[in-house]
C-alpha cells in the first residue's frame, strides 16, 4: 500500500493528465486525428535533452559547476540569485523548457549542500517562474511567442512594445523574490572533483549544440535525435536510463486532453461569445487549464487582437503547474530528488505563482488601458 501511494505522490502529474485525457475520450472518441494532437517535436526535443543532461551529469559536469559556484560565493540568496538570473536570460534564447532541463539539476546539486530544507523548494520556484518569465521577452523563447509572431506577421519592434514593460517588472519581481530565500550561508568544503575527458566534454557540448541548433529550427529535430540516440549508444548507454519517460507520457496526454478539447463544438461557442475585449485576461485563464501554448493556438481562431492575446498566454505561463508545460520539467526533477516533499512543493508552487500571476496581470491591465 505504502508503495501504490508512492507512486501515486511521486507521479501525481502524471496521473492527473492521464485522467483528463481518458475523460476527454468520452467526448471525442479516438480516431486518426488523434495523431495530429501530439507535438512530436516536443517529444523529440525533451528526450534529448534530458539525454544530453544525463550525459553531462554522469561525467561530473554538475559537480564541478557546483563547486565552483559555491567556492565563489556560499550565501544562498546570491546562490539563488544568479541562477535566477542564468534561467530569466538564458531562456530568451534556449527556451524556457532547455533552461529549466540544464540548471533545475545543478540547483539540486547545490541545494544537497543546504540545511535549509525549503532552499531548494524556493530556489527551482523562482528559476522556474524565471524561465517562464524571460522566455516571454524574444519569438524563439517559447513555442507560444513563435506561434503568435508568425500567424499574425508581427515586427520585432511590435512584440518587444508588448512585452517589454511587463518583462521588466516580471524581472524586478523575481529579483526581490530571492529575499524568500533563507539568510544565511550554505556550509560548503572544497572537495576533489575528478576532471572528466576531454573527449567526453566536446562531445556532450556539441551534441548540445545540435539540439538548440533543432530547437531553433536550423537542423530537423529528426536528425537531432538520430544523432542523440547514436552519440548516447557509443559514449554514454546509461543515460537512457535516466530520462525521465513518465515525463514524455505526461506530455503526451496533456497533448491529447487538449486536442480533444479544442474539437468540443460547445467550448469553442463560448469563447466565441465572451472573448472579444477580454482577450488577455481570459488566455491568461485558460493557459491555466490548458497550457499557453495550445491557448495561443486555439484563440488566434478567434482574435485579431495579437498583442493583447500575446501579454495573456505569456502571464498565463505563471499559475498552475500545467500553464506553462515547461513547470512540469522542475516537477519531476524534485520528486526525483532526495527527501523531496511534493505536497509541501506545490503548495509553495501555487501560492508564488499566482501572487506574481495576479500582479503581473493586473500591471498588464493598467498598462492597456493608459495606452
Amino acid at each position: 500500500m505504502n508503495k501504490i501511494k508512492n507512486v501515486l505522490s511521486e507521479n501525481a502529474v502524471f496521473f492527473i493528465s492521464l485522467s483528463a485525457a481518458v475523460i476527454s475520450m468520452i467526448f471525442v472518441p479516438p480516431d486518426k486525428g488523434y495523431i495530429n494532437y501530439v507535438d512530436t517535436n516536443v517529444i523529440i526535443m525533451l528526450f534529448c535533452l534530458m539525454g544530453v543532461v544525463a550525459a553531462f551529469r554522469s561525467i561530473g559536469i554538475f559537480d564541478i559547476i557546483t563547486d565552483f559556484l559555491l567556492r565563489k560565493t556560499v550565501s544562498s540568496r546570491m546562490i539563488v540569485f544568479i541562477l535566477m538570473n542564468l534561467c530569466f536570460f538564458s531562456s530568451m534564447l534556449v527556451t524556457n523548457d532547455v533552461a529549466l532541463i540544464t540548471f533545475a539539476p545543478l540547483t539540486i546539486g547545490i541545494a544537497s549542500y543546504s540545511k535549509d530544507r525549503l532552499f531548494l523548494i524556493k530556489a527551482l520556484i523562482i528559476e522556474t517562474a524565471a524561465a517562464n518569465l524571460g522566455s516571454m521577452m524574444t519569438p524563439l523563447g517559447n513555442p507560444q511567442n513563435l506561434y503568435i509572431y508568425s500567424h499574425y506577421s508581427l515586427s520585432a519592434a511590435d512584440f518587444l512594445k508588448t512585452l517589454l514593460p511587463i518583462g521588466i517588472l516580471s524581472y524586478i519581481l523575481l529579483s526581490f523574490s530571492v529575499f524568500l530565500v533563507k539568510k544565511g550561508e550554505i556550509p560548503y568544503s572544497k572537495k576533489t572533483v575528478q576532471p572528466p575527458r576531454k573527449i567526453h566534454v566536446s562531445i556532450y557540448i556539441l551534441l548540445f549544440a545540435v539540439c538548440i541548433l533543432a530547437v531553433a529550427d536550423i537542423i530537423n529535430k529528426y536528425v537531432c535525435l538520430a544523432v542523440t540516440v547514436l552519440v548516447l549508444l557509443i559514449f554514454c548507454r546509461k543515460a537512457f536510463i535516466k530520462i525521465d519517460y513518465m515525463l514524455l507520457a505526461t506530455f503526451v496526454c496533456f497533448f491529447v486532453f487538449v486536442g480533444n478539447i479544442s474539437e468540443i463544438q460547445s467550448i469553442n461557442n463560448f469563447i466565441s461569445e465572451i472573448l472579444t475585449d477580454r482577450e488577455t485576461v481570459f488566455s491568461a485563464l485558460l493557459s491555466q487549464i490548458i497550457s499557453n501554448v495550445p491557448a495561443a493556438v486555439m484563440l488566434s481562431e478567434f482574435t485579431d487582437n495579437a498583442p493583447a492575446l500575446l501579454a495573456g498566454v505569456n502571464i498565463g505561463g505563471l499559475g498552475t503547474p500545467v500553464a506553462s508545460l515547461a513547470s512540469l520539467i522542475t516537477y519531476r526533477f524534485y520528486s526525483a530528488s532526495e527527501n523531496h516533499e511534493n505536497g509541501k512543493f506545490m503548495g509553495i508552487f501555487l501560492i508564488y505563482n499566482f501572487a506574481l500571476f495576479a500582479v503581473i496581470l493586473i500591471a498588464e491591465m493598467i498598462i492597456q488601458h493608459i495606452f
